[in-house]
């Protein structure tokens, strides 16, 4: 697969984004209009989650309040559909196939998945837009192909389950973020990034014109502490006589001031485009607050019934403070519409429980992570990283039991097996049986620069820190099948293996803190997830992963 790093790529494919000069902010008034939502808490963020399955953390409270994330975990670059009383989300999900897992929800708040868009690996997806069109459904992907420049790809289905299409090929090269919208001429059109748009034929399945600026972003103040400017991820919609443009400027990391939300509007798709008087609509002032680097946002309408509207909200991400490691989660917050047809976020404190959307019929909310690996939940859950093109035939299925044939010495150039993670807190177990002259092991993985946990071999358990086998701490044990458990307490990590299926356990030695396996160290807008390797020649085979969250309170 393509080898620079995303941030690499994200420099070079930024149309009409500036840089902007970095200098101290003096004031959180100097920052940002009084408008901009969620000003810093007053008092240290102490959230209190309600606990869904296996004790991971959930958004409802059950009191008709939520606390954010709506969903937790990795879930970068939301967008959102609204078909009558259902939505569906789905997010980036750079170079994991099956790829594209679509979420549903009838009340914004609770959310499950129900299944992966798509299964044809056309390289790394970066932020795409769902929509509904007549009554068929389209998903256009920025995808990177090896050795190809960055282009844009639809898939489309008669039904929201599927089956999807093949993606197509749209060749609108060079650009990012697709986004959407029916014109006032009635004609179907794609905006990206930088901003500009692109007519689509009617069927929406190629282009039908040329690549054109459509919108010059409102700025901030050359003063403010951002990434760049990097105006991206333009999603549209329309209330009343006017079409809304809603984009991310600042950059989705790097300082965490930076990312931000504005809007634009205009009575016809091709503009002129007036800015918001209330830009930046969403913006994190300081560290302080619960959540950093907070953008690239989608409006939508809140549940509706008996013909009565719904309230108006916006899902963007954001980084949870302290907890990079887990991703760009995604986030639910109320906006409110002022009588000159403009609107603004509401939100205010996000540490705080916020009122669930009137008219909202609550559905089903998360999934387990625990696998007795009974049947295949790759995509859904599980994911090579940085897979080849014949990665999936090192996996095979028995009665309970996955079995994954070994590829490249050691976790440093073999692509492990991986499953994202939604707590701050939460331990995972699973039992490895070697075959022939293999090893395996369980492991906290960013990617091949960044990655920390336990291997072993016929003759001895292996320690991994740095990236890199810890030679002089290798444990001699002549065994050729364990139980390895590693518990994240607040990115504390610690390792224990046993010899007895789990009936005892033995802790490892060494200890490791992770908070700077991130994005901002490493690059590549990924999430620190659990992995499973296998090298050397042979297999494991895998039975009987456990997953569950631990308290919010730290340990000491």
């Amino acid at each position: 697969m393509f080898d620079a790093t995303r941030r690499d790529i994200f420099k070079a494919c930024l149309a009409g984004a500036v840089a902007s000069p970095l200098a101290l902010l003096t004031s959180a008034q100097a920052a940002s209009p009084q408008t901009t939502s969620s000003p810093a808490p007053c008092v240290p963020y102490k959230p209190q989650w309600g606990r869904g399955i296996e004790g991971q953390r959930k958004a409802d409270l059950g009191n008709g309040t939520y606390l954010n994330p709506i969903i937790a975990g990795d879930r970068p670059d939301p967008t959102i559909l609204k078909d009558g009383n259902d939505y569906y989300m789905t997010f980036s999900s750079f170079n994991t196939y099956p790829g594209i897992v679509l979420w549903h929800s009838t009340d914004l708040v609770n959310w499950a998945p129900i299944g992966a868009a798509l299964t044809r690996n056309i390289g790394t997806v970066w932020a795409l837009d769902i929509c509904k069109h007549g009554d068929r459904y389209y998903i256009y992907i920025p995808a990177l192909t090896d050795g190809k420049p960055w282009s844009t790809y639809v898939i489309w289905a008669d039904n929201i389950n599927g089956p999807w299409s093949d993606p197509i090929d749209l060749k609108i090269e060079g650009c990012i973020d697709p986004g959407h919208m029916v014109g006032e001429d009635g004609k179907r059109y794609l905006f990206v990034n930088g901003i500009r748009k692109i007519r689509l034929s009617d069927d929406g399945l190629a282009t039908d014109g040329e690549l054109q600026a459509a919108y010059s972003p409102w700025r901030y103040p050359d003063h403010w502490i951002v990434e760049n400017f990097a105006p991206e991820g333009p999603k549209l919609f329309k209330r009343g006589d006017w079409f809304y443009l809603v984009t991310a400027v600042g950059g989705t990391a790097g300082p965490v001031t930076g990312h931000m939300v504005i809007a634009a509007r205009s009575r016809s798709i091709h503009g002129p485009w007036e800015h918001c008087p209330h830009n930046p609509l969403v913006r994190s002032l300081s560290e302080a607050e619960p959540w950093w680097s907070r953008g690239h946002a989608t409006v939508i309408e809140g549940p509706s019934v008996d013909g009565k509207s719904g309230d108006w909200w916006m899902v963007y991400h954001g980084y949870e403070n302290g907890f990079r490691t887990l991703g760009r989660q995604a986030l639910l917050e109320p906006i409110e519409w002022t009588d000159d047809g403009w609107f603004h976020a509401k939100g205010g404190d996000l540490s705080q429980p916020i009122a669930k959307p009137r008219h909202g019929k609550t559905s089903a909310s998360g999934a387990a992570l625990s696998d007795d690996f009974s049947r295949n939940k790759f995509g859904t859950q599980w994911a090579f990283h940085n897979p080849g093109a014949n990665e999936l035939a090192r996996v095979g299925y028995g009665k309970k039991v996955l079995e994954l044939a070994a590829a490249g010495n050691s976790p440093v150039d073999s692509s492990p097996l991986t499953c994202g993670v939604v707590d701050r807190a939460y331990q995972v177990e699973v039992s490895l049986q070697l075959e022939g002259d293999a090893e395996a092991g369980l492991l906290l993985f960013y990617n091949h620069k960044a990655f920390v946990g336990m291997g072993f071999a016929a003759e001895a358990i292996k320690s991994f820190q740095y990236a890199e086998e810890q030679s002089w701490a290798r444990i001699p044990l002549k065994t050729r099948s364990l139980r390895m458990r590693i518990t994240n307490d607040h990115q504390v990590i610690t390792y224990e293996y046993s010899q007895d299926a789990g009936r005892t356990w033995v802790r490892h030695p060494t200890r490791m803190e992770v908070s700077g396996l991130n994005h901002n160290v490493f690059g590549g807008f990924l999430s620190l997830r659990v992995g499973i390797y296998c090298a050397g020649s042979g297999k494991v085979q895998l039975r009987d992963f456990q997953y569950r969250a631990l308290s919010e309170t730290k340990t000491a």
